[in-house]
C-alpha cells in the first residue's frame, strides 16, 4: 500500500542520492584510515595501498555487466541486492582480523559498489522525461560533491575519536536505512526483452577494465616503468580493444556499443573521459599540495578543498535554470574553458600564498565545473531510448570509472617526475617540491583548455544530420528525443 501511494518523483532522487553518497564517501574516507590500519597490522604504510586499489579494480570488473542485469532482473532487484552486499561487505571490513580479510572484503565491496552508481543512473533517467532531467539534476551533484568534501573531515574524525574500524562502521545506518526505504517505496523497473547474456563480451570486458584500472592505480606506486604495471596496462588496452571488435560484430552485446553512433552522445563520452580529468587530478592533489607541500593539517586541508563542493552547488542552480536558453555546448565549453583558467592560476601558488586564497581557487573551480557536471550528464541520456538508458548508463559510468583512474595517476607520475632530483640523506626520495605541484596544475590546466575547445568546436545543441543519430536499437526515436534535449526545462 505504501508503496503505491509513494510519489516516485520523490522515492527516485531520494535513493539516487543516498545510493551515490554512499558510495562516493566510501571511496573518499578510506585513504585517511591507511596509517591506522598499517600500524594496527604492523605493515609498512606501502603494503596498505592494496585495500585501496582492489576497489577500484573490483568496480571496473563488475561495471560491463550492470545494465544487463537491471534490464533482465529489474531495477529495483539489482540496486537493493547490490546495496545489501555493499553495507554487509562495510561490516566485515570492520571486523577485518588481518590485512588479507580486509583487502578481500574491500574487493566485495568493489563489486557491489560497481552495481550501484550505473544502476541508480537508470532508475533515475527512466523517471523523468529530458525536461525534468535538467530540474532534477541539481539535487544529483549533492552526493557526488559533499561526499568527497565531507569525506575527509569525517574520516580524521573516526579515526582520532574511535578507530579506523569506524570508517567503514559508519555505512551500516545509511545502507541499512536505503534498503528499507527502497523496499518500502521503490517501484520496480524491468525492460521487457534485455536480450541474451553476453557472457564472451562480460569476460573481455571485465578483464580488461580490471587489469587497466590495476595499472593506473599502482603505476605511482610501483613505477610506471615496472614489468607489473606495463603488463597491466598492455594488457588492459589489448582487452579492451577485443572487447570492442567483439561487441560491434555480435547482435546482442554485454555493452551497447553502438550508441557512440550518435554524435551528441559521443561528444558527452568525451567530455566524461577527457574533461573530468583535470577536476578529478586537482582535488586528488589539493590535499597532498596543502599538507606535503605547505605542511598544513589535515583539518586545514578538508576545510579548504570544500569549497569546491559549495562552487558546484551554488553554479548547479544557475544552470539548472539557463540550460534550456544556453544549451549543453555553450555551458560545458564554458565551465571547461573556467577550469582552464582557474587551475592555471592555481600554478602560481607557492610557499607564500595565502590559504584563504587557495580556498578561493577552490570555490571558483568549483564554479566551473558546475557548469559541466549537470549539462554532460544530461545531454548523455538525450538521445537515448527508454530500453536503453540502462546500457547507456553502464557506458557512462565506464567512461567516468576510467577518468577517475587516469586522473591521479597523471598527478602521480608529474609529481614522481618532480622528486626525482630530490635524495634525502638517508638515500630515499624526498617529497614533491613546490615546483612539481605547479608543473602538474599547469598540466591539469592544458587539458581543461583543450578540452573546452573541443567541445565548443564540436558539440551540438541540437540534431543536424544523420550522424547525431544513434544507430541500431537506439535509432528508432532519436530525432524526436534529441531534438526535444534541446527544449529546456518548461
Amino acid at each position: 500500500m505504501l508503496r503505491r501511494r509513494a510519489n516516485q518523483r520523490f522515492v527516485v532522487p531520494t535513493m539516487f542520492v543516498l545510493t551515490l553518497f554512499l558510495v562516493v564517501m566510501d571511496a573518499s574516507i578510506t585513504t585517511v584510515a591507511l596509517p591506522s590500519i598499517a600500524a594496527q597490522f604492523r605493515v609498512s604504510p606501502a603494503a596498505i595501498d592494496g585495500v585501496v586499489v582492489v576497489y577500484p579494480v573490483c568496480v571496473g570488473m563488475v561495471i560491463p555487466a550492470s545494465g544487463w542485469l537491471g534490464d533482465r532482473f529489474g531495477t529495483k532487484r539489482v540496486l537493493l541486492s547490490a546495496m545489501v552486499a555493499f553495507t554487509a561487505a562495510s561490516a566485515l571490513c570492520g571486523t577485518a582480523g588481518s590485512l588479507g580479510e580486509l583487502v578481500a572484503y574491500r574487493g566485495l565491496q568493489g563489486l557491489a559498489g560497481g552495481m550501484l552508481t550505473p544502476v541508480a543512473n537508470a532508475i533515475l533517467f527512466r523517471t523523468f522525461t529530458t525536461q525534468e532531467r535538467v530540474r532534477v539534476s541539481r539535487f544529483m551533484t549533492i552526493p557526488q560533491q559533499m561526499a568527497p568534501a565531507v569525506a575527509p573531515l569525517l574520516g580524521g574524525f573516526l579515526v582520532d575519536g574511535f578507530s579506523w574500524r569506524w570508517v567503514f562502521y559508519v555505512n551500516l545506518p545509511v545502507g541499512l536505512a536505503t534498503v528499507v526505504f527502497g523496499l518500502l517505496c521503490l517501484h520496480e523497473q524491468r525492460q521487457p526483452a534485455p536480450g541474451r547474456f553476453d557472457l564472451p563480451g562480460l569476460l573481455l570486458a571485465a578483464a580488461g577494465m580490471g587489469t587497466l584500472m590495476y595499472g593506473l592505480c599502482e603505476g605511482a606506486q610501483q613505477g610506471w616503468t615496472a614489468v607489473p604495471i606495463l603488463a597491466a596496462l598492455a594488457a588492459g588496452a589489448l582487452l579492451l580493444t577485443a572487447t570492442v571488435g567483439l561487441e560491434l560484430r555480435i547482435a546482442e552485446p554485454m555493452l551497447r556499443l553502438r550508441l557512440f553512433g550518435s554524435r551528441i552522445f559521443r561528444d558527452a563520452g568525451v567530455v566524461n573521459l577527457f574533461g573530468l580529468i583535470p577536476f578529478q587530478g586537482a582535488m586528488f592533489m589539493a590535499p597532498l599540495f596543502l599538507q606535503q607541500g605547505r605542511g598544513f593539517s589535515a583539518v586545514e586541508s578538508g576545510s579548504s578543498t570544500f569549497t569546491e563542493a559549495l562552487g558546484v552547488l551554488l553554479m548547479v542552480q544557475v544552470v539548472s535554470r539557463v540550460y534550456g536558453r544556453l544549451g549543453p555546448r555553450r555551458l560545458i565549453a564554458g565551465g571547461l574553458l573556467m577550469v582552464g583558467v582557474v587551475l592555471a592560476a592555481m600554478a602560481t601558488c607557492d610557499l607564500h600564498t595565502g590559504i584563504w586564497t587557495f580556498r578561493g581557487y577552490m570555490f571558483l573551480l568549483g564554479v566551473g565545473m558546475g557548469a559541466v557536471f549537470m549539462p554532460a550528464m544530461v545531454v548523455t541520456f538525450a538521445v537515448v531510448e527508454q530500453a536503453d538508458v540502462g546500457q547507456a548508463a553502464t557506458l557512462n559510468m565506464v567512461l567516468r570509472q576510467m577518468s577517475g583512474g587516469m586522473a591521479p595517476a597523471l598527478v602521480a607520475g608529474v609529481l614522481a617526475a618532480g622528486t626525482l632530483h630530490r635524495v634525502g640523506a638517508a638515500g630515499t626520495v624526498g617529497t614533491p617540491p613546490v615546483g612539481a605541484y605547479r608543473v602538474a596544475y599547469l598540466v591539469l590546466a592544458v587539458i581543461a583548455l583543450l578540452c573546452g575547445l573541443y567541445t565548443a568546436a564540436r558539440m551540438r545543441d541540437g540534431v543536424s544530420g544523420r550522424d547525431s543519430r544513434p544507430r541500431g536499437r537506439a535509432g528508432a526515436d532519436a530525432h524526436a528525443a534529441e531534438a526535444h534535449a534541446t527544449e529546456g526545462p518548461s
